[in-house]
């Protein structure tokens, strides 16, 4: 292997895989820092209409399934249909990490509609749990990225 390939292995697909989480969390980071300056120093009453219970125990449930479920299915997914294949091929194993983080990446989201509704307190607690999860699990760290790449048996 000579350096352009172990850097397009090795160096790229990680900027390529930081680049992409950053751009996906940074307006939801962005949201729930304005909610947070809204609400604390601003007078300004922010009214929010009354969500049904049924609706906050939805929004909970989408958080689960967007940082928990549907990661796990995709994977699932994934390594079903290359357990046959002696090795995985970059542009395939890559273009499963990016649908990870795009599906894990909604959850940031869905925590921020819970904290501008103003959840029951439960959901609300579990929505934010469940963002939290999904920054730390899914950040394309180079030893999670190495660790995957192993698994998979990326060439």
């Amino acid at each position: 292997m000579n350096l352009v390939e172990f850097l397009k292995n090795n160096g790229t697909t990680i900027h390529d895989l930081k680049y992409r989480y950053l751009m996906l969390l940074l307006p939801a980071v962005i949201g729930f820092v304005l909610i947070f300056v809204l609400r604390s120093f601003i007078t300004v009453e922010l009214t929010v209409p009354q969500v049904p219970g049924a609706f906050s125990a939805a929004v909970f449930v989408v958080s689960v399934c967007t940082a928990v479920g549907l990661p796990i299915l995709c994977r699932t997914l994934f390594a079903n249909r290359m357990r046959r294949q002696t090795h995985t091929s970059e542009t395939d194993w890559l273009k499963f990490e990016r649908s990870l983080l795009y599906i894990a990446m909604t959850t940031p989201y869905v925590g921020l509609i819970a904290q501008i509704l103003e959840l029951q307190h439960f959901h609300l607690a579990g929505t934010l749990i469940m963002t939290l999860y999904a920054i730390y699990y899914y950040y394309p760290s180079k030893r999670r990225i190495d660790y995957e790449r192993r698994m998979f048996r990326v060439q």
